[in-house]
């Protein structure tokens, strides 16, 4: 059966969209998923699953969510695969980043446009560099991600017209290693 990572966005930070992961996952049981499993509360479900269309997915959990807690809360949905591709293909690997942390990762529900990447482009980030790839792009934050950056995946969503919810890079990796650890379930 197919192991998918549902990544949410907006919940659990700074007191907002608050929800409690045991919920989560217990709620998440209704849709027939199996061997559910959250990393930290920043949404990051690792789940099973017999449907193999991931837009399908990503609508039974956002739909899940907003009938059970209330949230409209954005839903990418990526596979292992697709982590390691983004881990292997970091455009970044050569540059000595002093936070361990970054690269960020923007994952996008869709590939954008060459059209709204354009627009995306033309954006002064100052020392803020992006780049992208497919349905991820790598982001490099020069004051780290809590600094003032106008990188943000709400600007991300309105240039591009896609979905994003960004995650560190050990997150990535962390998610990629519960992921593979599932494919031997």
């Amino acid at each position: 059966m197919p192991t998918y990572i549902a990544l949410l966005r907006g919940i659990n930070v700074s007191g907002h969209n608050m929800i409690k992961m045991e919920l989560l996952r217990g709620f998440l049981k209704e849709l027939d998923f199996e061997n559910i499993t959250t990393y930290i509360n920043s949404g990051n479900i690792l789940f099973q699953s017999k449907l193999t269309d991931t837009a399908k997915l990503e609508l039974l959990i956002h739909q899940k969510i907003a009938e059970k807690f209330g949230f409209l809360i954005p839903v990418v949905i990526v596979t292992l695969e697709h982590l390691k591709t983004v881990a292997t293909n970091n455009p970044f690997a050569e540059v000595e980043i002093p936070d361990p942390t970054q690269p960020f990762v923007a994952f996008l529900s869709d590939i954008p446009s060459q059209a709204n990447i354009a627009i995306l482009s033309a954006i002064d980030f100052g020392s803020d560099k992006f780049h992208v790839s497919n349905k991820a792009i790598f982001l490099i934050y020069a004051n780290g991600a809590a600094g003032k950056t106008k990188l943000t995946n709400a600007l991300l969503e309105n240039r591009l017209k896609v979905r994003a919810t960004s995650r560190n890079w050990k997150t990535v990796h962390k998610l990629i290693a519960l992921a593979e650890a599932y494919e031997k379930l």
